[in-house]
């Protein structure tokens, strides 16, 4: 597994969406200060795929995915494996009880060749590809599928965590067995006993079926073999002699079906003759028939009489001349009467609203008299009011002044002052103008309403004249029309007669109509009279050819009741001949069915003699007893063959169910798994050996005794030691031996398709000194060249940092964390 790209938001400390590019990275380094973030950025790798963190301790840490004061939390992984690209995606939400959960989990198959700069273009999932697990149920398995590595050993072989590293290291013989058969898969085995045991168990059930089966085929032997095969034989003779009775018992019943025949046949005949009858009434259809065009004749007279007086009043109508005319004159004399009588109303209509139109205007020119007389008396009260306020003014000087001073005005010595009035001029100005200006506003409201009325008055007075011109035009144009008409009296009198006319003409168009009916009605009466001559002749039309096999008379054809009398008596003669050989016939019949009888009874002794029902065709029972025989003699065959059949396989169930326990019994002492442990150890420990010594400028070996780990020391004469005695930078270079061992050798020894194509160590890289610092910078060099897998370490130690070529540089502020790229 190599990560392309991963994009986080809300996620811990990456408040803010931050996008890492490890698309060329394939030598990388993240480094920043200490809570900077640098282990979430591996966190967020591992949450993205398995949905777990090592530091939150498993699933139950989910809410540690959110950023403080955050309710989302989105991540998205962009790796490789196997050679295919995928993109995982995982969503975490908080709800409004504070309940933190997954809200959408995913796995998809991108496209190939897909550029993974496009997902900043801000594609829509359905774009990113085929949907391989769409929710976190179905992404345990399919993550598996494409990683090849389950969480534990995902996190031991890919993605080592902070203070996880020398775990391995330092756990007990039982501790680091279980490691192993976790990251080598080796409980596939116990899967395969537990699988082992059941079909042992299967093969069991199945073996002890067969038994029952074997057990309930009996009767299969040599002697019913025999038995089956003669009573074929026994079966193949009863077909044989059936097949020569059989003839023989045909023929019988045909002479004995022919006798009956003939019987039957008679008696029919007998049935025929004896049923013929005349049907009753037929002498008084001929009269019904003549009665009934008789009276059709009759009718047709009545009809022809009414046509000829309908047509007669319809002349004397048309001779009285056009009756709408005569109504139109006697209409208009009406009208002009009428009209006469409105003119006369409508005139004095007019008279009266001229009248009243010229008062109303001489009242309208009183009116505005009035009104320019008010107005001059305001204006006289207005200039009266000005000379009051200048006498009110003067007024008030006086009362300053004294006999001797100067006036303030002229300036001139004042001999005497004047008296000073007891009453203000003002104030008699202001009420003579209010009254003025009452008097001008009340004139000026008589003169709008004087006007408004003389204007309504005109209107009427166009009315009353357009009215009446209107009806002097229509009287005008009525005297016009009656110009040479008939007086009113002689157009009623005319009229009148138009009206006795039609009544006339209407009672003879209801005695022509009833005419009509009657005469149809009598038509109807003689072509039923005739239908039912019509059906007598059918009838006995019907009966004579029923009897035309008999070769009845000839019959004439003018009398149907002397026809049907002749065709009865010939009947009864014929009735009575055949009465007289029926006795003869009945013999014969009941001497055939006795011959057919006896046949019957010696087939029925040759099935009762091979013990076979005989049924009712003797063929057919024959033939169903030779294959019942042989079909008898057939599941005999095949349940001897069954028999061996299920010997064979009841070999075949006890072999599988020995193999299987043997097998189970085997994987259950554990004798296998603790040989392929041993060996995976044995591998594991030389390839760590040979990375120690390597790191440790040959100094150590890492060897195992009885599954314990221990260090040979070469600088002390090859002193063997326990790992635990390590210093802090020699227990690294153990830990990062075995990481390194690991992740390279456990492609080759797991079960799984494991795709390990990149490896991160996070672990305190500060413990070493420069020189060992300097070996394991290499030793990450010379891996990363090999160019097979990505090397990613988190560090905060410049001088490991600066030998990385690509740094991803991690800093935080007060709200969220942020990384940066440097270097190439």
């Amino acid at each position: 597994m190599r990560p392309m790209r991963l994009d986080m938001a809300g996620f811990t400390v990456f408040r803010d969406e931050t996008t890492v590019d490890f698309t060329d990275a394939d030598f990388f380094a993240l480094i920043g200060p200490t809570g900077s973030g640098k282990s979430t950025v591996l966190d967020a790798i591992c949450f993205a795929l398995y949905g777990m963190v090592p530091r939150w301790g498993g699933a139950r840490g989910l809410a540690n995915a959110l950023a403080p004061s955050a309710t989302e939390a989105r991540v998205r992984l962009v790796f490789e494996s196997g050679g295919a690209r995928y993109v995982a995606t995982r969503v975490v939400r908080r709800d409004g009880r504070g309940n933190v959960k997954t809200s959408n989990a995913g796995l998809q198959l991108m496209p190939a060749g897909f550029d993974v700069t496009k997902l900043d273009t801000g594609l829509s999932p359905d774009d990113l590809g085929e949907v391989v697990a769409g929710t976190p149920a179905e992404m345990e398995q399919a993550v598996l599928e494409a990683v090849g590595l389950p969480y534990e050993q995902f996190t031991s072989c890919v993605v080592l965590p902070q203070g996880q590293f020398a775990d391995f290291l330092h756990a007990k013989p039982a501790t680091r067995q279980q490691i192993l058969v976790n990251l080598l898969g080796l409980g596939v085995y116990e899967d395969v006993q537990k699988k082992a045991t059941a079909r042992a168990a299967q093969a069991e059930a199945r073996l002890e079926a067969v038994d029952q089966v074997l057990a309930g085929l009996t009767g299969v032997d040599d002697e019913a073999l025999a038995e089956a095969d003669a009573r074929v034989d026994r079966m193949v003779g009863l077909a044989a002699a059936v097949a020569e009775a059989v003839p023989e018992l045909a023929a019988a019943r045909v002479t004995a079906r022919e006798a009956a025949a003939a019987l039957t046949a008679l008696d029919d005949e007998l049935t025929v003759l004896t049923g013929v009858r005349a049907p009753g009434g037929v002498t008084a259809v001929a009269r019904a028939v003549t009665a009934a065009r008789a009276d059709a004749e009759a009718a047709a007279t009545a009809v022809s009489l009414a046509e000829e007086r309908e047509d007669k009043l319809r002349g004397e109508l048309a001779a009285a001349g056009d009756e709408s005319a005569l109504l139109l004159q006697l209409r208009a004399y009406d009208d002009r009467d009428r009209l006469s009588g409105e003119a006369d109303t409508v005139r004095a209509t007019v008279r009266a609203a001229t009248d009243e139109h010229a008062a109303a205007v001489a009242a309208l020119a009183a009116a505005r008299v009035v009104a320019e007389r008010a107005d001059a008396e305001l204006e006289a009260a207005f200039r009266a009011h000005e000379e009051a306020k200048a006498t009110d003014l003067a007024v008030s000087l006086r009362v300053h002044l004294h006999a001797g001073a100067a006036c303030p005005v002229c300036e001139q010595p004042v001999a005497e002052v004047p008296a000073v009035p007891a009453d203000s001029a003002v104030a008699a100005a202001t009420a003579a103008g209010k009254a003025a200006r009452a008097a001008t506003k009340a004139a000026q409201t008589t003169v709008q309403e004087r006007d408004t009325a003389a204007r309504e008055l005109e209107r009427l007075l166009v009315q009353a004249r357009a009215r009446q011109e209107q009806m002097e035009t229509r009287l005008a144009e009525l005297d016009g029309q009656l110009t040479g008409a008939a007086e009113p009296a002689v157009l009623r009198r005319e009229l009148a007669e138009h009206a006795r006319l039609r009544r006339a003409l209407e009672e003879a168009a209801t005695a022509v109509r009833a005419g009509r009916e009657t005469a149809r009605q009598a038509r109807a009466g003689v072509d039923a009279a005739e239908e039912r001559l019509r059906a007598a002749w059918r009838a006995f039309d019907t009966a004579r050819d029923g009897l035309a096999r008999f070769g009845p008379p000839a019959t004439e054809r003018d009398d149907v009741a002397a026809a049907w009398a002749a065709l009865t008596g010939w009947a009864s003669t014929e009735a009575d001949r055949r009465r007289a050989e029926r006795a003869g016939r009945a013999a014969a019949v009941a001497e055939a069915e006795s011959v057919a009888d006896g046949v019957q009874r010696a087939i029925a002794g040759i099935f009762a003699a091979a013990d076979v029902p005989v049924g009712d065709d003797p063929v057919h029972a024959a033939t169903v007893a030779v294959e019942r025989a042989d079909a008898d003699r057939r599941r005999l065959h095949e349940r001897r063959e069954q028999a061996g059949t299920l010997r064979e396989q009841r070999t075949g169930h006890e072999r599988e169910a020995q193999v299987a326990r043997a097998l189970a019994g085997h994987l259950r002492a554990n004798n296998f798994e603790r040989w392929l442990l041993a060996e995976a150890l044995d591998l594991l420990v030389d390839g760590a050996s040979g990375i120690l010594r390597e790191l440790s400028s040959g100094q150590y070996e890492l060897v195992h005794d009885k599954g314990e780990f221990v260090v040979v020391d070469h600088h002390d004469a090859g002193l063997r030691r326990g790992v635990r005695t390590l210093s802090g930078g020699e227990t690294f270079q153990a830990s990062l031996a075995l990481a390194l061992a690991l992740s390279e050798q456990l492609a080759g020894m797991s079960t799984t398709a494991a795709s390990l194509e990149s490896i991160v160590l996070d672990e305190g890289f500060g413990t070493l000194d420069a020189a060992t610092l300097d070996t394991v910078a290499a030793t990450l060099e010379n891996l990363a060249a090999r160019g097979d897998r990505m090397v990613g370490v988190v560090t905060h130690v410049p001088a490991l940092a600066e030998r990385i070529p690509v740094r991803f540089e991690v800093r935080k502020d007060a709200r969220s964390a942020r990384v940066e790229r440097t270097g190439r």
